[in-house]
């Protein structure tokens, strides 16, 4: 059976997804840093779809773990989506470089190790799928979020550029940007509240993509218009912009 490794898998979107790709016939590897919950999810998970589920301790910022993890798993994963991710404190980022790092890591550098890995091994197989989740965060930069932007901006250009290596091998690299998405990151914001989608929206979407050969995914779709229009503003009136 097609195994897929979920890392970052207790974020309210690879929950979803692994649900959703657990009813479609895979298996599952979660990965993340808190082993409780991922053994009460992989629990979950199996009672409701009958699907082998394994968990295993990953953290973005350990990369000298990386390498040892991903041999631990390579010969048998099909797949790997990566959920990993936070907003962070931009204000705190502003005047705190070990808060910057943290969030250019965990959204972007931390993630190059293994993805480049399975990238590696996928190539010499001639198939594989990788499933990076990225944001509308990274199509601009603004003022209230412009680090989270840019490592979401670098996380999507290094998807883009694996998508182009890989392409002559058959290998799918999917690049998911998500808008706004009903989780704890969101809470305590004033949002409207008809931009914000379930994250089974997301995960419906993402399936979709997949089974399809997308190779970029703006979910829900319509965020694809709001940020055509949001990437063509003039300068001037953007930075006018407080959002």
């Amino acid at each position: 059976m097609p195994l897929m490794l979920i890392l970052g898998a207790t974020s309210e979107i690879a929950r979803a997804c692994a649900l959703r790709f657990a009813q479609e016939g895979w298996d599952l590897c979660l990965a993340g840093r808190r082993m409780d919950v991922l053994q009460a999810l992989a629990q979950e998970l199996h009672d409701k779809t009958g699907r082998a589920v394994d968990c295993m301790e990953f953290d973005a910022l350990a990369s000298s773990t990386h390498a040892a993890l991903w041999d631990s798993v390579k010969d048998r994963t099909d797949a790997v989506l990566c959920a990993v991710g936070i907003l962070g404190d931009q204000i705190a980022a502003r005047h705190d470089n070990a808060a910057a790092d943290r969030i250019l890591r965990v959204n972007f550098t931390g993630l190059v190790p293994l993805l480049s890995m399975a990238a590696d091994t996928f190539e010499q197989r001639q198939r594989g799928l990788i499933i990076g989740i990225s944001s509308v965060a990274g199509d601009r930069g603004r003022g209230s979020n412009y680090l989270y932007g840019s490592a979401k901006a670098g996380f999507t250009a290094f998807l883009s550029g694996l998508r182009a290596r890989l392409a002559p091998s058959g290998v799918q690299v999917l690049t998911v940007k998500p808008g706004l998405v009903a989780s704890p990151m969101l809470e305590g914001r004033d949002l409207p509240p008809y931009l914000i989608a379930s994250p089974e929206t997301v995960a419906r979407d993402i399936a979709n993509a997949v089974r399809k050969g997308r190779r970029t995914l703006y979910s829900p779709w319509y965020w694809r218009v709001i940020m055509l229009v949001v990437k063509h503003l003039p300068e001037r009136l953007f930075m006018r912009l407080k959002a």
